[in-house]
Order: structure tokens, then C-alpha cells, then sequence
């Protein structure tokens, strides 16, 4: 596979796994955290970083609402709900990455 296609391939699977978390706003950041070691904000925070990388600026919020399809705040208005105790007690037990 050429390098064109590989990278291609590579950000239409980026807008697929984006588009998939903007539709299940049921499963909350929490539960991705717990289930796999990243969260939407994980997800908008690599965004911003591998732009910097490329000396584009985005800030934050633009990194976010890229992921959340809506600005964050609007996002946490609409669909975030309180940690449940045994989601914060899976949380704060879970390797944590650096």
C-alpha cells in the first residue's frame, strides 16, 4: 500500500471512530476511560497535538468541538452525567497513562 492511500485510509477510520463517538452520547467519557484508557477529551487533545506538531494552531475548544461535533460545553450541557460511585472507584483504580 502506498504511503497516499495507508494515510487516507488512516484519517477516513480517524472520522469514522469521531462520527461514532458524536452518536453515541450515551456512553459517557468515564466509561471510555475505564473501558479502554481514552476519552473524547483524550481523542480532542491528540488532535491539537499532532496539529501543533505541524505548527497549525487549534486551540482547545476548536480541538474539542472537532470531536464533540458541538462545542464542549454544550456537549457536557446536553448529555454528561455524574460519575456513578463504582465508575469513579474503576477510574481512580485504572492505570493511569502519561
Amino acid at each position: 500500500m502506498d504511503d497516499q492511500t495507508r494515510l487516507e485510509l488512516e484519517a477516513a477510520a480517524f472520522r469514522r471512530l469521531r462520527d461514532h463517538l458524536q452518536e453515541r452520547t450515551d456512553v459517557q467519557n468515564i466509561d471510555l476511560m475505564n473501558l479502554a484508557g481514552f476519552c473524547r477529551n483524550c481523542l480532542s487533545r491528540w488532535y491539537q497535538e499532532e496539529a501543533a506538531a505541524r505548527d497549525v494552531d487549534i486551540s482547545k475548544e476548536a480541538a474539542r468541538e472537532t470531536v464533540y461535533g458541538m462545542p464542549y460545553d454544550t456537549w457536557r450541557e446536553r448529555y454528561q452525567r455524574e460519575a456513578s460511585a463504582d465508575q469513579q472507584a474503576a477510574f481512580d483504580a485504572a492505570p493511569k497513562a502519561h
